[in-house]
């Protein structure tokens, strides 16, 4: 009995181009007249930065000396994960912006974030107001707030705006001391805004989150002046 011959298997990489060969064969295309580019086309982070933004905030310039220094500080301590690689927002200081409701603090927040860009650095990065952010976590069916909560502590750039406007609550005091610890440990730079006093936090936050707050921020307060109604009056 003759033992049937049989033709020679390809396995892995070489069986797939062997179909792509044969498909192409089959459709009269040559594979050497259309080469892949083997370069991206130039891509600007600055352009896709505004599809992360509020439409009112997407052309934001940080110019409040305070700031524009926060910036120059966090870009500085940027690092490249390897060689060759654009360096990326790791670790750096945070900043505590205070003032009435319409001083500017969130377009300097913004701003800010643009002028980070524009220095060249790379930063994944995540913008909330306080309100929403204890929605976003309140247990509820369905929802891991544990993950979520992880996933805020952790972003190498936030935005927390408008901090002190919801509702006081051991709750939110909790869940405030648990972000707020977890970006000091880890020296995640951090863009806080809120409306009250720098000298009201304590009692709103609470001891821990205050003193928290005092180690890992620069603290600024904005003149109290309402930007929207000066600009609509003139």
């Amino acid at each position: 009995m003759h033992a049937r011959h049989r033709e020679p298997q390809l396995l892995g990489n070489e069986a797939t181009l062997e179909r792509m060969a044969r498909i192409l064969a089959a459709r009269n295309i040559d594979p050497a007249a259309a080469p892949i580019p083997d370069a991206p086309e130039p891509f600007s982070p600055l352009d896709a930065l505004p599809a992360g933004m509020p439409p009112r905030y997407q052309a934001a310039v940080a110019d409040h000396p305070t700031v524009l220094d926060w910036v120059r500080q966090v870009s500085e301590a940027a690092v490249a994960p390897s060689r060759g690689a654009r360096r990326q927002v790791a670790t750096g200081p945070s900043l505590l912006m205070a003032g009435v409701v319409g001083a500017g603090k969130t377009y300097q927040a913004y701003g800010a974030v643009r002028a980070l860009v524009r220095s060249g650095v790379g930063v994944r990065w995540r913008a909330t107001t306080a309100a929403d952010l204890y929605a976003d976590l309140r247990p509820r069916p369905g929802v891991d707030s544990e993950r979520e909560l992880a996933a805020v502590s952790r972003c190498p750039l936030l935005i927390l705006d408008d901090l002190g406007a919801a509702k006081a609550s051991e709750w939110v005091e909790e869940v405030t001391y648990r972000l707020i610890n977890r970006r000091y440990n880890y020296e995640l730079p951090t863009l806080i805004t809120t409306n009250l006093a720098i000298r009201d936090l304590r009692s709103y936050l609470g001891d821990r989150v205050a003193s928290r707050l005092a180690q890992m921020t620069t603290r600024v307060e904005f003149e109290s002046v309402d930007l929207r109604r000066h600009s609509a009056a003139a």
